[in-house]
């Protein structure tokens, strides 16, 4: 890919899709947006690393978010692009609920 050419979008599964929701609608319910963004980009350099660390919690996170939606987060965040399609559903979402 030349140097100059934009990225190419990423393919996002339904089941990545609704694992992204599930965990940026609870983000936004409980205020915690703009931490979240400012955390992910300080750790956008690292993002391969983050989601190979989350499959390590796997067996832990069940508490919180099922493990097949953990999963299928941490398989699209093994790709930058997944990041900034994390992160624009997190903003879309925060705006929607600004707006009502």
């Amino acid at each position: 890919m030349p140097p100059d050419s934009p990225p190419s979008e990423i393919e996002v599964t339904r089941a990545q899709s609704e694992a992204v929701d599930k965990v940026a609608r609870f983000l936004v319910r409980f205020g915690l947006t703009v931490p979240a963004i400012l955390t992910l980009e300080g750790l956008r350099p690292l993002s391969f690393v983050g989601s190979q660390f989350m499959h390590l919690l796997t067996p832990s996170i069940g508490v919180f978010l099922s493990v097949s939606d953990w999963e299928e987060l941490a398989h699209l965040l093994e790709d930058r692009r997944g990041l900034d399609y994390f992160l624009g559903r997190l903003e879309s979402l925060d705006r929607a609920r600004r707006a009502a």
